[in-house]
């Protein structure tokens, strides 16, 4: 039977190794890129300027085109401008809806998307969105897209995103929207 004194040091020597085995595992795992999280938001060190990305997905497609949308916030102290988007599935740019001529238009967006400081931006249907074109394979309800941005800063960072069906904005993602001209 262990004496009083024993007892007395055995729950803080515990919790002292607890916390020591915490923090070496946190070290192991800081490597300055973002760690893996569940389908359907990512997050990354504030303290890096990286966003925080909740409630992504993908507009279902079978060919052509389709876009991706989610939340974005920027936790750090400095604007984050996100300036090119890549997956696998497509080449892909950022893109806006605009007005031209009095017409809503979609088109790439110049400068990218700037998440100021300390605060969100949409990427939404109807709104600026990743556009994702020429698809080599279709985009099912329920697929998971890996989907990585890339920011003025040259660092990058990848989400995932499940594609879902959706006709709400009414967007038309036309093949050939966005495709260079012939030379």
């Amino acid at each position: 039977m262990p004496s009083t004194t024993s007892r007395r040091f055995l729950r803080p020597a515990a919790l002292i190794g607890a916390a020591v085995l915490a923090a070496s595992v946190t070290a192991c795992g800081s490597s300055g890129t973002p760690s893996a999280a569940p389908p359907g938001s990512a997050s990354a060190s504030a303290a890096a300027g990286v966003l925080t990305v909740s409630d992504p997905w993908v507009k279902a497609a079978d060919k052509g085109m389709t876009a991706a949308f989610a939340t974005l916030a920027n936790d750090g102290d400095t604007d984050v401008t996100i300036t090119g988007v890549t997956t696998d599935v497509s080449r892909a740019e950022i893109h806006e809806m605009a007005m031209t001529d009095g017409t809503m238009t979609m088109r790439q967006k110049q400068g990218g998307v700037v998440v100021a400081a300390r605060s969100r931006a949409a990427l939404e249907p109807g709104g600026d969105h990743l556009m994702l074109m020429d698809l080599t394979r279709p985009v099912r309800a329920g697929d998971q897209l890996d989907i990585t941005l890339t920011f003025a800063d040259g660092r990058t960072q990848t989400f995932t995103a499940v594609a879902k069906p959706f006709t709400g904005a009414q967007e038309t993602y036309a093949p050939g929207h966005g495709a260079s001209p012939a030379s």
